[in-house]
Formats: C-alpha cells, sequence, structure tokens
C-alpha cells in the first residue's frame, strides 16, 4: 500500500490514500475533510477510471485509459453547511480534474452533479488527437440521501457522455458530516439493493458460474457504410448488443452508434467493416464472396476494453452467417443472436447489410432471415389442420371397427 498526504490548505485538512490495485489498475482514494473546527465534514472513499475515445490527425480514433491518478492535488473541495454546499475536487496527472458538487436540503442531501476533464494538448496521453485543448464532460446526477447516513455503493457505477465512459465502484460518501462522526447507517444505492453478493471488484453482474447478465434494453439502431475513394461500397443498418463471459462474470454491452466511429475496406472478393469507440478497440465484420454469386458473414474480430481495466480478444474467421445473393442485401429485423465463440456472442436488431454491389448508395433488393418470413406459418398451419383432421379421421375409424367386431360377437 502506497499512501500520500498532502499538506493542508487554510481551514481544511485532507488526507488521501491511494491503493494500488493490480487487478483493477486503479486508485482508491480517501478523503477526509475538515472545517476550522478540526471536525470531521466531509469524508468520501471511492475507485474510479476513464476511458476516452478520441478523433486523431489521421482519421482513426483511438482510446486512452486513464486508470492511475498520480500527483493528485485537492484544491476547491469544500464544505460548506452553512450555504449547504460542498465539493469533492481532485486534480492529476497532466491536466486531468474531478468535480462532485452536493446540496443540502433537510433532511436529505443530493448528489447533483460530476464533472470530468482533460487535456488533449497531452500527446502522451493522447498521442496524434485532431482537436487540442481542455475538454470537460458534465453528467447531471440527483441521488438524495437522507443526512445522517453514508453513501454506499460496492457495484460499478458507468456513466458514458461525449465519447467519455467513467466508471465508479466501491464508494463510501457523506458530504455533510454532522458532529464530525461519520454515520455507520449506510444508505445504499439501487445495484446494491439488488445484489446479495458485494465484492470489491469491478463487475456488472454477479459472478457465478450459472448466472446470466441483467438483460438491457434494446440497444439504439446505427448506420454505417464504408466508401472507395467517392463511392459507397458497404452498407450496414443494425443495433448492436454484445455478450461477454470471462472469468465467469458476464457483461451485456449496447453498442451506442452516437460515439461509435466505423471505417473499413472494400476488395472483389472480401469487404470489411470495423467500429470503434471509447470501450471497444475494434470490431471487426468480414464479409467473402463464395461461389462467385453469394455473399456471407465468414470472420468477426473483436477487441474490448472491460469495466475492470482488462482488454477481452476473440476472433473467428470460420463463420457463415447473413448470406444473401450478390447484387442483394441481406436482412433481418427480429433479434438474431450471432455465436462467435462460447464466450462471445453478438445480438442484432434492425439488422441490414449489402458488402457488395452497392449502387447510388442505396441498398438493393433484400433477401429475409427466416425469422422475418411469416409466410412460411401459413403452411404449417395448413399442414398442422390436415395433420389433425387426418388423426381423427383414424381415430374414428378405429372406434368405428371396434364396435363393429363386437357386434359379431353378440351374434
Amino acid at each position: 500500500m502506497l499512501c500520500f498526504r498532502f499538506c493542508p490548505v487554510p481551514r481544511l485538512e485532507l488526507v488521501l490514500l491511494c491503493l494500488v490495485l493490480g487487478a483493477a489498475r486503479s486508485c482508491a482514494l480517501e478523503l477526509n475533510l475538515t472545517n476550522s473546527e478540526k471536525a470531521t465534514c466531509l469524508y468520501a472513499k471511492w475507485q474510479m477510471n476513464f476511458t476516452i475515445h478520441y478523433e486523431t490527425t489521421n482519421k482513426t480514433y483511438k482510446t486512452a485509459t486513464i486508470s492511475d491518478h498520480d500527483n493528485v492535488t485537492y484544491n476547491g473541495s469544500i464544505c460548506d453547511d452553512d450555504h449547504n454546499v460542498s465539493k469533492i475536487a481532485v486534480q492529476f496527472g497532466s491536466g486531468f480534474s474531478w468535480i462532485v458538487n452536493f446540496t443540502k436540503q433537510e433532511p436529505n442531501y443530493f448528489i447533483d452533479s460530476i464533472s470530468f476533464s482533460y487535456n488533449t494538448e497531452d500527446n502522451i496521453t493522447f498521442p496524434g488527437a485532431k482537436d487540442k485543448g481542455i475538454v470537460t464532460v458534465h453528467y447531471s446526477e440527483k441521488v438524495s440521501i437522507p443526512l445522517n447516513d453514508i453513501f454506499r455503493c460496492s457495484s460499478l457505477l458507468t456513466y458514458e457522455e461525449n465519447h467519455v465512459v467513467q466508471h465508479y465502484w466501491d464508494v463510501l460518501v457523506q458530504a455533510f458530516v454532522q458532529n464530525g462522526t461519520v454515520s455507520r447507517k449506510e444508505f445504499l444505492c439501487t445495484k446494491d439493493k439488488g445484489s446479495t453478493t458485494v465484492a470489491p471488484i469491478i463487475h456488472t453482474t454477479v459472478p457465478s458460474p450459472t448466472t446470466t447478465p441483467t438483460p438491457k434494453e434494446k440497444p439504439q439502431v446505427g448506420n454505417y457504410s464504408v466508401s472507395n475513394g467517392n463511392t459507397t461500397c458497404l452498407l450496414a443498418t443494425m443495433g448492436l448488443q454484445l455478450n461477454i463471459t470471462q472469468d465467469k462474470i458476464a457483461s451485456v454491452i449496447n453498442i451506442n452508434p452516437n460515439s461509435t466511429g466505423f471505417t473499413g475496406s472494400c476488395q472483389p472478393q472480401t469487404a470489411q467493416l470495423r467500429l470503434n469507440s471509447s470501450i471497444i478497440k475494434y470490431l471487426d465484420f468480414v464479409f467473402a464472396v463464395k461461389n462467385e454469386n453469394r455473399f456471407y458473414l465468414k470472420e468477426v474480430n473483436a477487441s474490448i476494453y472491460l469495466a475492470n481495466g482488462s482488454v477481452f480478444s476473440i476472433a473467428n474467421n470460420n463463420l457463415s452467417y447473413w448470406d444473401a445473393p450478390l447484387g442483394s442485401s441481406y436482412m433481418c429485423n427480429k433479434e438474431q443472436t450471432l455465436s462467435v465463440s462460447g464466450t462471445f456472442q453478438i445480438n442484432t436488431f434492425n439488422l441490414k447489410v449489402q458488402p457488395f454491389n452497392v449502387t447510388e448508395g442505396k441498398y438493393s433488393t433484400a433477401q429475409e432471415c427466416s425469422l422475418d418470413d411469416d409466410t412460411i406459418l401459413i403452411p404449417i398451419i395448413v399442414g398442422a389442420g390436415l395433420s389433425g383432421l387426418i388423426i381423427v379421421i383414424v381415430i374414428a375409424y378405429l372406434i368405428g371397427r371396434r364396435k363393429s367386431y363386437a357386434g359379431y360377437q353378440t351374434l
């Protein structure tokens, strides 16, 4: 354990403890802020990390992960009980700052907002960044906590805003400590209330080999395209939901098209669509031509940043999905599962793709998947009805014959 103690500023005294956890690759910060009477007025302990998705000068996208908080200062942290406001302000690294604002309205206090700022002038953290300068991301939060309780959230809290993903866990905070004594009465966050297992690790669901991830709402549908010169050569429209299992922990990730970049390439026999974002290093869909007259999804490669700081990578070049004739598109509006491996599946929603022979940037006539083809229900219903009728006739015939035999025996 490494311990850092910083010199007090006027009327304030602050102690920060930084525990370097190899698995989580992040800092546990502990703050004890005192007033002029040397009494504790704000207490907080938490862990956090950030992933930032940014565009480079060569029009590609990169991701910076901020998990080690060095050279920490605390300028601007206050606990002003007389004016019903408190604030945690932390500065660290090269141009990073993080601020949480609290307000008091008896009998409660509120976590109002979270702000995170970073400076893309730092070429070490943001190599090749296209836009230079300080960027600030604001997230409005309105969590109400009883004034005499300490807020606790051991579960992972994730906020995504403007290409920045913020992760918080193992959170303890009492923004308005009463009479200088930190409360022992805990107010649990919603995620902790619904969890029977609380563990000091980053997780999205309870780590059990038999549990499944908590279902999420359907992902937003995005439109993606690849150009060859001035001509569009690949079109894709789809909502994507990633299902990952690593170390017995299941994660569900909905891809947000508004914060997802896309590139790719088109060749006569192959075509590639690559997606990337703050949490997706890359997600490749590789299409191929078969028998000179059809296309299909042949390969999926992925490298994804998980909440615990690790990277999940997978590749499978022996797939056979989304098969359709060349010159047409493939469509599947209903939810479809693409199984890449035993630990990685992709659920698609409102899918439509055309990786070859795109004309005037528009989709050609679509071949629908079997899930969308409702016409198949008609022969199934007719067949079921005929089968039922035949069974009834056979049963009636057998009953009739039994009665005839009974009559002959009586004679």
